[in-house]
């Protein structure tokens, strides 16, 4: 995907980016100061450990966001799609990419250096509230979910997962990503085995389809009372 518009850019921006509330007028410096950037499958986006001199807005395909723990396993945090902004925690406060972003398709992004998003923000001043507003919603958000997938058992916790990779809307169902049930594993925090007997009993009750290694969703509401359910 080539340069884009600032109305262009508007409408691929996902609702709860850090850009969504973004003016025309702003949106239009986004784009004059930024560059952009085309990634192949297996490009490495964002670095776990790199310095944070930069935020990425992406425009086309589907990146992976990870991170390697400890024991040296890789953890999945995320699966980012067109709309969603990259790498904006370290570009904010100066420190070591805390994860690392990995296209899992053809990708296209609008990377923009903290010294251009410092002038932007000089520039237009009510847009640094607003950042500070959407991030202090995603922190609360990332609280809840935390303490979330602690108090909840396997079942509801896959049940959230799957909800949250759903689309919605005319291909409601359908995930955005085709996963492994290894992939959905990682990024549940649960092994293979507990993900393949999960979905076979959700199968058998015709909550959800496993057709060809490929998860459907078939009875959203079914899915949404077991992701709330206690643990």
């Amino acid at each position: 995907m080539g340069a884009v518009k600032a109305e262009e850019l508007a409408n691929i921006l996902a609702d709860h980016s850090l850009f969504a509330d973004c003016d025309e007028a702003e949106l239009a410096d986004l784009i004059l100061r930024g560059h952009f950037v085309q990634y192949k499958k297996g490009d490495e986006l964002i670095m776990q450990g790199d310095p944070g001199n930069s935020l990425l807005i992406l425009l086309s395909g589907n990146a992976r966001t990870s991170m390697i723990a400890s024991n040296g396993y890789e953890v999945v945090l995320d699966y980012a799609e067109a709309g969603q902004v990259l790498g904006e925690i370290a570009l904010l406060d100066g420190g070591e990419r805390t994860a690392s972003v990995t296209a899992i398709e053809p990708t296209s992004a609008l990377s923009i250096t903290r010294e251009a998003f410092e002038e932007i923000l000089e520039k237009h001043k009510s847009m640094a509230l607003r950042l500070l507003k959407v991030m202090a919603k995603r922190i609360r958000m990332a609280n809840s979910m935390i303490e979330g997938d602690r108090a909840y058992t396997s079942g509801p916790r896959l049940a959230r997962y799957l909800l949250r990779l759903s689309v919605v809307g005319a291909e409601e169902g359908r995930l955005k990503l085709d996963l492994s049930q290894s992939e959905l594993g990682n990024f549940a925090g649960m092994s293979r085995e507990h993900i393949n007997r999960q979905l076979s009993a959700w199968s058998e009750g015709q909550i959800v389809a496993v057709e060809s290694g490929k998860v459907r969703i078939l009875d959203h509401a079914t899915l949404s009372n077991i992701a709330e359910a206690d643990s």
